[in-house]
């Protein structure tokens, strides 16, 4: 069954991924049911986080779950939240076998939800498929490890890495289908963060405009250190439909942009950029937040860069050139030395007409 084992969890996989971006604070989960090797129940985690993807495989097979086997991308549940555990769930559908492609860090389930099933008798096994499980929740495992959520930096740049020309203009650098790849990043977090500079040049809505996207309106965060976010940007006039973060400090005045629906946020300025993005990162994890792109401009990627919070980089690039006079993507990073170079190692490469799309995430040491 080892080959079987592999096509049905990968099948999983990809109903985990389907959601991914809409099921905060939820992780984003698949489950597939298998009974003499066919397919007789699929589910996968619903937005908002409820329905749990175990939840949604039941209920589509049946009767047809006894005697079953399970493959569930993340270990089910144990623990009585908002809905009932999974775990239970399984047992009373009668299933044989639970195979699982990682275990659940959150230290209300880790190992539980395992321990439950096989106490019922029910055969289990772990690890097929860990490493793209665990990518696939990695959001979710750094709200619980870290208290911050994954955070992914998106920027478009011409091959010199330049944002905008000298004088401001930066509409546009990369080309309509590369823009439309934006909204399907855009549909794969949770939020959207970028600083009052970004705001106050660009007045941008941060919405996913993405065809067919059905899901939940991306939240928008704002990091306004000094309350500079204009009353009139369309992020704070439509604050009462889209849901709006401004993560501010003390003494700032949000007053206006409160009254126009905005949630603000007050946490420690802290004595730097990369301490305030710190302080930020605990505050949206605080929130249920696991996964964040962040698209402001040249501050707000230094300071996330230095406070060592960028896990991914989604970079596009034009076949173009600005020049040392046009701004940088990034922002003065302040190295001294080689070692401290903040290292990423490339992941996929995709192209939109003449742009490209480069995926990069952390490099480990």
């Amino acid at each position: 069954m080892a080959g079987a084992d592999r096509e049905f969890m990968i099948g999983a996989l990809s109903l985990a991924a389907r959601n991914l971006g809409d099921t905060w604070p939820n992780p984003s989960v698949g489950c597939v049911i298998v009974k003499d090797g066919a397919v007789v129940g699929r589910g996968w985690t619903q937005s908002g986080g409820r329905p749990h993807a175990e939840t949604e495989a039941l209920r589509r097979a049946g009767s047809a779950a006894k005697g079953a086997d399970v493959y569930a991308t993340l270990e089910p549940c144990s623990h009585q939240g908002k809905t009932p555990p999974c775990a239970d769930a399984l047992i009373a559908a009668g299933v044989a076998r639970v195979v699982v492609a990682t275990i659940d860090k959150n230290p209300n389930v880790y190992g539980g939800g395992l321990k439950k099933l096989q106490d019922a008798g029910i055969a289990v096994e772990t690890g097929l498929c860990e490493g793209e499980a665990s990518r696939i929740n990695a959001g979710f495992f750094l709200s619980i490890q870290q208290n911050r959520p994954l955070f992914a930096l998106k920027t478009a740049t011409t091959l010199d890495g330049r944002i905008a020309l000298a004088s401001g203009e930066s509409k546009w650098i990369t080309g309509e289908a590369a823009r439309g790849a934006v909204q399907g990043l855009r549909a794969r977090y949770d939020a959207i963060l970028v600083g009052s500079n970004t705001v106050l040049a660009d007045d941008p809505a941060l919405t996913c405009r993405l065809q067919g996207y059905s899901g939940r309106p991306k939240v928008r965060i704002v990091l306004d250190r000094r309350g500079r976010t204009p009353p009139n940007s369309k992020i704070a006039t439509s604050a009462r439909d889209i849901p709006t973060w401004i993560v501010t400090t003390k003494g700032s005045d949000c007053t206006a942009l409160a009254h126009q629906g905005a949630n603000i946020i007050v946490t420690a300025a802290g004595k730097s950029d990369a301490e305030f993005a710190i302080n930020a990162a605990k505050e949206l994890a605080n929130r249920g937040l696991t996964r964040v792109m962040v698209e402001g401009g040249g501050t707000v990627a230094a300071a996330f860069l230095k406070a060592d919070l960028i896990d991914e980089i989604a970079w596009f690039r034009a076949p173009k050139l600005i020049g040392a006079d046009g701004t940088a993507a990034i922002g003065a990073l302040g190295l001294e030395k080689i070692s401290d170079i903040p290292a990423f190692k490339y992941r996929e490469r995709l192209v939109f007409g003449s742009d490209t799309l480069d995926f990069l995430d952390r490099a480990r040491t």
